[in-house]
């Protein structure tokens, strides 16, 4: 396998994370992302959208992290990274979008620079990546308020776990309080005693800047 990925990008680490918890391996081909390596024509017709992660598996190209992992889940079941029940896997499924799709997107590398190139000051920039990561962390806090844990979602690891601890990195680097956000650091703890985790940590890899 050969993954194209950035060392501090959000979605390529949930997949990192999920490629170790399932005893992966693959080839880490990193593109950076601030110098524009993503658009590169080569790049381009592997990922036509010019975004990290994608995977590769011989003839096999995937892009889109929880598509990524949804596959991996898929054809390497063990460890699930997802429950057997549909309903509570509907939940994990929802909490895991609720920061992909609707929080990560709208903080992103690429949303800052263009707020920048219209002219948004650097101090608002920041200001906006913040509020975007506290709603969507509020809103998931409240998603598994009443869940035992320790993870989010149960006793293991899964799905939703690999979306959290990426967007709690993001939500440090812009400033965010996260003392509100008990049940969600709770999570985090758990997930980092996981060598998994610590080992696909933006710091850990070849292209940590």
């Amino acid at each position: 396998m050969k993954l194209h990925g950035y060392f501090r990008s959000s979605a390529s680490y949930r997949v990192r994370i999920a490629l170790d918890i399932k005893g992966l391996s693959a080839e880490h081909l990193p593109h950076h992302l601030r110098k524009g390596e993503q658009r590169e024509p080569s790049y381009l017709a592997i990922n036509p959208q010019g975004l990290v992660p994608t995977l590769q598996d011989n003839d096999v190209t995937i892009t889109q992290s929880l598509a990524i992992i949804e596959w991996l889940e898929e054809t390497h079941p063990q460890p699930p990274l997802l429950p057997q029940d549909p309903l509570r896997r509907a939940h994990v499924r929802a909490f895991a979008m609720a920061l992909a799709c609707d929080t990560h997107p709208v903080q992103n590398l690429k949303v800052l620079a263009r707020l920048r190139q219209l002219g948004v000051s650097e101090q608002d920039v920041t200001d906006w990546a913040a509020w975007a990561n506290r709603e969507g962390l509020a809103a998931c806090e409240a998603l598994i308020a009443t869940e035992a844990g320790p993870f989010c979602f149960g006793a293991s690891p899964g799905m939703a776990d690999l979306c959290l601890v990426p967007q709690l990195a993001n939500a440090r680097r812009f400033g965010v309080d996260l003392a509100a956000f008990p049940r969600l650091l709770r999570a985090e703890a758990a997930a980092k005693n996981i060598k998994a985790f610590a080992d696909a940590a933006p710091e850990r890899q070849p292209d940590a800047e």
